[in-house]
């Protein structure tokens, strides 16, 4: 499941994560990004993982489609909430290889703080 979400701010594309993504909800979010990059020149991402059941093939497809058209470039800052521990250290992990692009992790708890995160560009 993927449910899009309004986090009060205009760059940002913000969605929640939960189960398995199917390749229609992956569109959903990817064409969301595109129009903000469209719109703005550049985006942000908030999201917010409860869990993951895994991603449909065609969904991945549509991804690297995405990736390969669009690519990162216009990826500014990218905020993750989540209670998972290791998924904090991938994000640090992320971070490190991804360098223009600002990305942090935060905790259930610090929604908040994410999106001032975001806010504070």
């Amino acid at each position: 499941m993927l449910e899009m979400m309004d986090i009060g701010i205009e760059k940002a594309v913000a969605y929640r994560l939960g189960g398995k993504i199917t390749e229609d909800e992956m569109t959903m979010a990817l064409s969301a990004i595109k129009e903000k990059i469209d719109t703005f020149g550049e985006v942000f991402l908030y999201q917010e993982i409860e869990s993951i059941g895994g991603v449909e093939f065609d969904a991945m497809v549509e991804k690297f489609k995405f990736l390969f058209d669009v690519g990162i470039s216009n990826i500014r800052r990218i905020a993750v909430v989540t209670h998972k521990k290791w998924m904090h250290k991938i994000i640090d992990l992320e971070g490190k290889i991804f360098k223009k692009i600002d990305m942090k992790s935060f905790s259930m708890d610090d929604k908040n703080k994410a999106i001032e995160f975001l806010k504070n560009a």
